[in-house]
Parts: structure tokens; C-alpha cells; sequence
């Protein structure tokens, strides 16, 4: 690791000076002192980083990155194909959704038309798309679109036979974003109080109800008490705050089956697990896709250069008019990259070498950290390029000094909550850190990331 000085000075002839500033400038979001570094460069899965807290101020680390900025950075940093698009897009036009754009429709009709990419999920002609932002904007038209389901626009009404339809069912753990109408979906008290709540008893009124995700016993319980008042289900097919956590075979077909048969909309939140299953979407099992009224993609989908997310829903489901223009609906530049790193994905046949690289992680995390570290870690859960390892109580209660274990060590990486506390004596899931990789990520890459993972363990002892 290079302990090299940072070359470039400020306006005082510190070298780390506006690095410093900037941090204390932008809005700390985690309500704990930041961690004392900062990126100043990358590529592939290398971060170059400076130290800025007074005992090692100035000093160079390069680190490998487990945590893909948030598991966004599909293709790792500075990769070949994205810069290329980024630079392609600049010329491709500014228009908005009101007029036809070349690269939207080469984008849409490469996924969804006539023998799309994407067309075993979602047949063509069945389903009609709209971009985002950001995850959380996905999921909140997601939402609006299951309300409007309930609503004639034209009369101002209920449509008939919707009157009752005042429930969505959530699950325990799960996370679909911090906006206002997005954290009433989640059961973590924290998240919520001091927010707004619905308005449970208007004519319009929303409920929120949470079951244990996974358990098949549990929906079928709910479904046989509540499904006339049901109007929607949101659902991650793969829990990732709540630890990576994964439902029984069959599970998700279930739930699918379930409200196909009771008129319920069944959103998949695929923001988190789009193209790191070794496959582009979670929503299957070995019988093939699993059948979802609405999906939401993002993170992955922006390739690390752009945020954006994409909601496909079927076509029926629609809001009033003017009710979800955005600046950011499949913008051009969006949709270049967004075509270009797709197509570079499936050329190079990255979702399939992931998963390959994935199944061998796993292994080497379960003997690497559990069997080694079983102070520290408890399970190793995943799939392809998103795995997770639970941590044990006693860790939970140093991820502070984990996490800066973990950069001295040469490796950043995230941790997730845990679903914490479930009902029905299900045991406590604690905080859980989360390796999620580029799809160009080597078995070898993988296995030095575990290495200095379980270097950055044994400086808790």
C-alpha cells in the first residue's frame, strides 16, 4: 500500500485542506463522526484514497472496494465502455419525454420489443416503462401507480370494486427507500417516527401492514384473513438491509400465484438485486420468471456513472394526466450508457462469470471469516455478486472500529442493519456487511478482498 503524500495543495498549501472542508461542508448523514478519508481516484475495483485525520494526515491508501458506491458501480471504476458512452451521450440531445428520443428507443426496443433481451420477463406489448432518478423515486411511481389502480381519473372516484382495497402488504426487515411516502413501507420504528403518517381513515385513506419475510405460513395466514382489503404487495425478492436474505424455493411464486388469484398488484423491488444474481432479475426460480405487475431496476442499471432507475409496469396501470412528468424520465445520456453497458454485459457474458465468481466467494468468506473469525461473523448469505456476512452481537457493537479496520486493512465496505428483532421467535439478524462486486471482478480479486477482510477481523481481538 502506498503511503505516498497527496501531490495537490490549496489555497492555504495544504495538501488535504479542501478534501477537509468539503467533508465538514456536505450534510453527514449518519448522525456518527465520518470515517477520515477520502477518494481521489479509481478504477476497476482500486479506490485511491487520503487519509485526513490528524495522526495520518496526508497518507495514500489503495484500497480494493467491496461496496460498489452504494452497489452501484456495475462495471468497477473508469471502465473503457462507460467513459466511452459518457462521452457518446454528450452529443445525442437533450430532449425530454415529450419527444421521441433515437437512444430511448434503441434502449426500449432493444429489452422490450420483439424478441428483447428482457421480453421472457416481460412479454412485449404487455408492459410500458418510465425512468428515474434514483431507487427511492422508482419505487415512490411504483406506489403512486398501485393507488391510481383504485382511482377513476376521469370521474374522481373509486373504480368499481376498490372501495375496500386500503391495504399493502410490506415485510419485516425490508427496505424500499427513506422518501416520505416510501418509509411507511418499512416496520422499523426508527425509520418512521417523527414523519408523517397516512391518512388511514379518509376516503382514500393507506394502510401498511408487515409480515415475516419468506415464510410461506405467514402468507398464507394474511392472504386467508385479509386479501378482500388488499391492493398491492412490495416485495424485494432478495431482503438487503435486512441482511441478504433469501426466501425458500418456491416463495416467491407463491406470493405471485397468490395475488394473481385475489386481483392484488405484486411490485418486485429489484433496485438492490438487478444483474447480481447471475441473472438480470431475482424475480425466477427454477420453473423460469416470476410474474410481478410492476418491477423496479436501478442501482447496477446506472453503471456507476449515472444515478437512474427504470419502473416497468404493466400497461393498464397509468396516472392521471401530467401525474409522473420528471425531468430525469429516460433522458438520452441515460439511456446511451445505460444500452452500452448493457450490451457490453451480455457480450462478455459477465452475468454468468459473476455468479461463477460469487459461488466461489461465498465458499471462501464461510471459510475464511466464519471458520476463522467465528468471534466476529456468523453466516455467510447471497448470491452471484451480492453476499453478505452476518455479524455477532458482540461485533455489531464495534462496527465503528470494524469499518476503520477494514479501510487500514485495504478494503472499503458497507454494512447493512440486519432485520434485527422478527416476530414469531424467529431468531435476531444483526448488522451484516455487505460485498457486493463489479461483474468484472476476478475469483482472485474476490478472495484478496476476503484476506484483508479477515486482516481488518483480527484487529478487533
Amino acid at each position: 500500500m502506498s503511503t505516498a503524500p497527496v501531490a495537490r495543495t490549496d489555497r492555504a498549501g495544504d495538501p488535504t485542506g479542501v478534501l477537509s472542508r468539503g467533508r465538514d461542508l456536505h450534510l453527514n448523514h449518519y448522525g456518527a463522526a465520518r470515517l477520515p478519508f477520502a477518494c481521489v481516484g479509481g478504477r476497476g475495483l482500486e479506490l485511491d484514497m487520503v487519509d485526513l485525520s490528524p495522526a495520518g494526515r496526508g497518507r495514500r491508501l489503495r484500497l480494493l472496494d467491496a461496496s460498489g458506491g452504494y452497489a452501484s458501480a456495475t462495471l468497477g471504476g473508469d471502465h473503457p465502455v462507460v467513459r466511452a458512452a459518457l462521452t457518446r451521450s454528450t452529443a445525442v440531445g437533450n430532449v425530454t419525454d415529450e419527444l421521441g428520443s433515437w437512444e430511448r428507443a434503441e434502449l426500449l426496443d432493444r429489452l422490450f420489443g420483439p424478441g428483447g433481451l428482457w421480453t421472457d420477463h416481460f412479454p412485449t406489448g404487455r408492459y410500458h416503462v418510465s425512468g428515474r432518478n434514483s431507487g427511492s423515486e422508482g419505487n415512490e411511481l411504483a406506489l403512486r401507480l398501485v393507488l391510481e389502480s383504485r382511482f377513476d381519473g376521469r370521474r374522481l372516484r373509486h373504480r368499481p370494486g376498490k372501495v375496500r382495497r386500503d391495504t399493502i402488504l410490506a415485510f419485516q426487515g425490508a427496505w424500499h427507500g427513506w422518501t416520505g411516502g416510501l418509509v411507511q413501507l418499512l416496520n422499523r420504528r426508527y425509520y418512521r417516527a417523527g414523519l408523517p403518517a397516512p391518512d388511514t381513515a379518509g376516503p382514500y385513506g393507506v394502510r401498511v401492514a408487515h409480515i415475516p419475510f419468506g415464510d410461506p405460513e405467514a402468507l398464507a395466514e394474511y392472504f386467508a384473513a385479509s386479501a378482500d382489503r388488499l391492493l398491492a404487495v412490495v416485495v424485494e425478492p432478495i431482503q438487503g438491509d435486512a441482511g441478504i436474505l433469501l426466501p425458500p424455493p418456491g416463495y416467491l411464486r407463491e406470493l405471485a400465484r397468490r395475488c394473481a388469484q385475489e386481483d392484488v398488484l405484486l411490485v418486485a423491488d429489484e433496485v438492490l438485486t438487478f444483474a447480481k444474481t447471475g441473472d438480470w432479475f431475482a424475480m425466477r426460480d427454477a420453473d423460469g420468471p416470476v410474474p410481478t405487475d410492476i418491477t423496479v431496476i436501478g442501482k447496477f442499471l446506472g453503471m456507476g456513472a449515472v444515478s437512474t432507475s427504470m419502473v416497468i409496469a404493466r400497461k393498464d396501470l397509468a396516472v392521471r394526466s401530467s401525474g409522473a412528468v420528471t425531468t430525469s424520465d429516460l433522458r438520452p445520456l441515460n439511456c446511451a450508457v445505460i444500452r452500452d453497458g448493457i450490451e457490453h454485459i451480455g457480450s462478455e457474458g459477465l452475468l454468468r462469470r459473476s455468479a461463477e465468481v460469487g459461488v466461489h466467494l461465498a465458499e471462501y468468506l464461510d471459510a475464511t471469516l466464519v471458520g476463522r473469525h467465528p468471534d466476529v461473523f456468523t453466516e455467510v448469505r447471497g448470491t452471484g455478486a451480492m453476499l453478505g456476512v452476518e455479524l455477532t452481537a458482540a461485533a455489531a457493537d464495534r462496527i465503528g472500529e470494524l469499518r476503520r479496520a477494514l479501510i487500514e486493512a485495504g478494503v472499503y465496505a458497507e454494512f447493512m442493519a440486519g432485520a434485527g428483532k422478527r416476530s414469531g421467535g424467529r431468531r435476531y439478524v444483526h448488522p451484516t456487511l455487505r460485498i457486493v462486486l463489479p461483474l468484472i471482478a476476478t475469483t482472485t480479486q474476490a478472495d484478496e478482498i476476503a484476506d484483508r477482510v479477515a486482516t481488518g477481523a483480527r484487529a478487533l481481538r
